[in-house]
């Protein structure tokens, strides 16, 4: 596990967000997740839905079911996945920002709650969901133990748990620690990286069974190279930018940084994107 050398609460990754929150939207689109680039031919739209569809197609949805999003974002994914599917989507985030925008949020298919709540301590009732997802805020949470703990326990007997989630490289080298992998955590508002072994003994250790592990790397990583580029755009184009970056209070200013580190963690192969699926057996 990759562990920040200043540690990284809840209330520091809601104000992350929050602060962001123009920013990200801007920059990472309505989704703020990677894109499955499968052809390579998908526009980046395309690539945000399609990374959606693949989640879908491994948690097997079904109408009616009813699932929960952790960590939700702007609610765009679980609009896509109650339309596209007809299930029954609970989302929940710490950020303000983003639950006002989520809940805002009218499906034509399916239906759409949304809570602002730290899922570590989600009161949500035993055996509450078919399926739980979380796409990229895995890594956010202060106890990764826990996550899964609270994953198992609100799952039916039967359930598919999906995590999309950047992991660490199997035994980083030190230069890739020190000049990557830890500034990524620490920057990005990460309490802890974990790789896929830690994930597969988070999940063993709450009771679930694996179902696959797949290495998303090389589909999702051209994410990072548009994004840079976008925001070297809007440096020349809104003053917005360059205010912010040259604005000493502004905590998160330095994620402008930390999108060219993972950028760099993608192409040397320090960092991995994997789609992890774990069951809770039982009938």
């Amino acid at each position: 596990m990759i562990v920040p050398k200043q540690a990284q609460s809840t209330a520091a990754v809601a104000a992350h967000y929050d602060e962001l929150d123009s920013f990200y939207r801007e920059i990472w689109g309505e989704h703020v997740h990677h894109g499955y680039w499968a052809t390579g031919r998908e526009t980046p739209g395309e690539a945000a839905e399609a990374l959606v569809g693949h989640l879908a197609r491994q948690l097997r949805l079904e109408a009616g079911q009813s699932v929960c999003d952790i960590g939700c974002g702007y609610g765009a994914t679980a609009q896509l996945l109650a339309e596209q599917h007809g299930v029954s989507v609970t989302a929940v985030t710490v950020s303000p920002a983003q639950a006002r925008i989520a809940g805002a949020r009218v499906v034509s298919r399916g239906s759409l709650s949304v809570r602002l709540m730290d899922w570590l301590g989600n009161g949500f009732a035993a055996e509450s969901f078919d399926r739980v997802y979380s796409v990229e805020s895995s890594e956010h949470m202060p106890d990764k133990q826990l996550f899964f703990d609270e994953a198992f326990r609100t799952l039916k007997p039967g359930g598919l748990l999906g995590i999309c989630a950047w992991l660490a490289c199997d035994r980083p080298r030190a230069w890739e620690v020190r000049h990557l992998l830890e500034p990524i955590c620490r920057e990005g508002r990460l309490p802890g990286m974990g790789d896929e072994a830690d994930y597969r003994r988070f999940a063993d250790t709450a009771g679930f069974r694996v179902i696959g592990v797949e290495d998303l790397s090389d589909q999702v990583r051209r994410t990072w190279s548009i994004c840079v580029r976008r925001v070297l755009s809007k440096l020349f184009t809104d003053p917005r930018y360059l205010r912010f970056l040259l604005d000493g209070t502004a905590t998160d200013r330095i994620f402008a940084l930390t999108m060219l580190r993972i950028m760099i963690a993608y192409r040397t192969r320090s960092m991995r994107y994997c789609l992890l699926v774990f069951q809770r057996d039982g009938a």
